[in-house]
């Protein structure tokens, strides 16, 4: 009954602000599942909000990784929409055996240097959940930028770590979009490695 009460009380909490956030991230997966633009657009909005939001709650590698989300935006959009002639559009692809030993090492470095950071630097609460929650997200995005199916993984792990981060921190609707994403990035992959059997 005390989760419910939690969650009751986290619901009457949430910002305006916080509700547009998820409304827009639920809507930038939606369209990444689809293979859709779109995903960029409405992702940059909810993003930037949550660089704002993550700050105020003391989640400064989650404040760090939507700056990052931000920009890799910018960047996967361009991606997506290149047709100039000559250049291929970007297709979903596997990541090679070479390419899961950099993701996984980019991960890796990632997740110390942000525990470093936010256990000698800011007066974080939850490090150890917060690296490791924006360090799995970082690989995602630097993923899906590229189109690799594996970026849904990344996203799965991402989002059971981002659930009860957010929790814990009181931001109970945030915290409800990550099981949302969670289901989402499940039915992402599933469709992606269908659309890549062909």
């Amino acid at each position: 009954m005390e989760i419910l009460q939690r969650l009751w009380e986290g619901l009457l909490a949430t910002t305006p602000l916080e509700f547009i956030a998820v409304a827009f991230g639920i809507a930038s997966v939606m369209f990444s599942r689809m293979e859709n633009i779109w995903v960029y657009p409405t992702g940059i909005v909810n993003t930037t909000i949550y660089i704002y939001l993550s700050i105020i709650a003391g989640l400064y590698a989650e404040a760090g990784v939507n700056f990052y989300y931000t920009v890799m935006s910018v960047v996967g959009w361009v991606l997506w929409a290149r047709k100039r002639e000559g250049e291929k559009v970007l297709h979903i692809t596997r990541s090679s055996q070479r390419e899961w030993v950099i993701a996984l090492t980019f991960f890796g470095l990632c997740w110390a240097i942000l525990f470093f950071i936010l256990k000698k630097f800011t007066d974080s609460t939850v490090p150890v959940a917060d690296g490791f929650a924006s360090a799995a997200a970082y690989t995602g995005m630097w993923l899906m930028a590229r189109k690799k199916l594996e970026n849904w993984l990344w996203w799965i792990v991402t989002n059971i770590a981002s659930i009860p981060l957010y929790f814990v921190k009181g931001f109970v609707f945030t915290s409800f979009q990550y099981l949302v994403f969670l289901v989402l990035a499940i039915l992402g992959y599933v469709e992606w490695r269908r659309k890549l059997r062909g």
